[in-house]
């Protein structure tokens, strides 16, 4: 009688045992796919981060100076690792003025280069290195601004000269004179349209 009941206690003991294996294999596949989890979300993030803080960078286009290509407000996605800029490329470009202290960015185009020389004629002509540079997507006469930079304008290292595409009051070299290298963020890539779709 006695046996019996060691037995059964012991085939109770058994079981409970094997219950409890269960749960603990249970808990610890439970652990390991959170774990998995938390793991993949940190190297998405990481992946995020480094693509849109270290190679990507995004900007809503503050102003319409490059109105119609980009308007005020368009999403504009640009590179940041392309330093090395070219005429007509756009870029955006983060720059200090004595009339704004604080930084405010812009979108604008690349038109001269280190080693170009610079000029707006009286008959409101852009003139690069001599040559009178026929721009048929620009439907507004390129005015000098008076009072801030000399033409003509020779670059030097490291230096470009951009204009915005609506050249009748934007905010570009003619105001705040040659943009350095280390003042661009980077060449722009693509424009995800806000408004006109």
């Amino acid at each position: 009688m006695e046996a019996t009941e060691n037995t059964k206690q012991k085939a109770l003991t058994d079981e409970e045992q094997k219950k409890l294996r269960r749960k603990i294999r249970r808990s610890e596949r439970a652990v390991r796919s959170y774990q998995g989890f938390l793991l993949r979300l940190a190297v998405f993030v990481l992946v995020l981060w480094v693509l849109f803080f270290q190679i990507v960078g995004v900007i809503i286009c503050p102003t319409a100076d490059m109105h119609p290509r980009i308007d005020s407000g368009d999403m504009v996605l640009y590179y940041r690792l392309d330093k090395d800029v070219r005429a007509q490329d756009v870029i955006v470009l983060e720059k200090v003025t004595a009339e704004i202290p604080t930084p405010q960015r812009y979108v604008l185009r690349v038109v001269a280069v280190a080693g170009d020389t610079v000029d707006i004629t009286d008959t409101e002509r852009l003139v690069v290195n001599g040559n009178t540079m026929i721009e048929p997507d620009i439907f507004y006469p390129t005015l000098p601004y008076e009072g801030y930079t000399t033409f003509p304008l020779t670059l030097g290292a490291g230096e470009c000269f951009v204009l915005a595409d609506s050249r009748n009051g934007g905010a570009d070299s003619r105001y705040f004179g040659v943009v350095r290298t280390e003042e661009i963020l980077g060449t722009v890539i693509t424009i995800v349209r806000r408004n006109n779709l």
